[in-house]
Parts: C-alpha cells; structure tokens; sequence
C-alpha cells in the first residue's frame, strides 16, 4: 500500500514580521500535522518534534498538501538543510494554478466540492500562538489536512474537482492526480 502523507504546517510569525515573504523559512513552525494512509491517522507536530515530522515526510510516498512546496517546505528549511522539495510531491496548488493560470484556494475548492468552509486562517493561527493557543492550532490545522485529504481523493476518484470563482459562481476543472 502506497503510503500518501497529508501535510499542513501552521507557523509563529507573519511574512511582515521575518521582514517579507523572501524570507518565509525565518517564521518559524508552530503546529504541523500529517495524515499518513499507511498508519491511517493525524500526528500532531509541535516546534520540537520539528525533526520527527521531517522524517515522516522523507518516509511518504507521496506528499500531498495546498501551496506546501512554495510555503510549508520553506518554513521547514528553516530546521532542515535537506531540499524537501526534492521529495515526491503533489502540490494541487501549483496542479491547478497551471491548468487555469490563477492561483485558488482550498476554501473556494472545499466550499464548492463539497459545501464546507475552512475554519480559520494563517493570521488567526499566528494570533492563536501568541496566546499559546496550541490546541485551536492543532485542531484548525487538522482540519485543513483533512479538507487537503478529502480535495485530493475526490479527484482521484472523478477526475475534477470543483472551486468558486471570484463572482462566486462554481466552476470545475479536470485534475490529473
């Protein structure tokens, strides 16, 4: 059985505060979560078992995530100087930014496939650690990794997947995962 890791990583500060998105490594993880197929289950990585979540996706198979090979990746080469981008990979962001020529996001995709919303963003999280809030971290980022999760098997399963685009209106585009 083909092990596909599920990946999302949430980090410590903004792109204004490391001084610009040129330095994305310097943001510093707070919460990272994978869902392997092979275990069947989440682990939830803190700061210090940065080194355990980069094994696991050294391990994989197939990484699959939204916008990890631009953002994810690069916040772990802040821990790492392995070049994760040299795993297996599928970054359905970067697959459907080259099908359509405009970048989506995983809310408009999971809004339009499959009616729900994601339940917060990158900024409520960088708050959230600031009041050590790592439990709603942790749990908004397993969220993301089981819509990345459900996105990714829907269109392996029919070839296309839906997303709203920005009038609102629902639109589909194959995928070839």
């Amino acid at each position: 059985m083909k092990n596909i890791v599920y990946f999302d990583l949430e980090t410590q500060k903004s792109a204004d505060e490391v001084g610009g998105w040129d330095k994305i490594s310097a943001m510093r993880m707070s919460i990272g979560v994978t869902f392997s197929t092979a275990r069947g289950d989440y682990r939830i990585y803190g700061e210090k078992q940065v080194d355990d979540l980069i094994k696991e996706l050294q391990r994989a198979d197939l990484v699959v995530g939204f916008n990890h090979l631009r953002f994810d990746y690069e916040v772990l080469h802040g821990y790492t100087p392995l070049d994760l981008r040299q795993l297996p990979t599928l970054d359905m962001m970067v697959e459907l930014q080259n099908t359509l020529q405009h970048r989506l996001s995983l809310d408009s995709i999971a809004v339009a496939t499959f009616g729900v919303e994601k339940t917060a963003e990158g900024m409520q999280a960088i708050q959230w650690f600031r009041e050590g809030r790592l439990l709603e971290i942790a749990e908004y980022c397993c969220y993301d990794v089981k819509l990345t999760k459900l996105v990714h098997e829907h269109g392996v399963a029919h070839k296309q997947v839906h997303y709203l685009n920005k009038f609102g209106k629902k639109l589909t585009v194959p995928v070839k995962w």
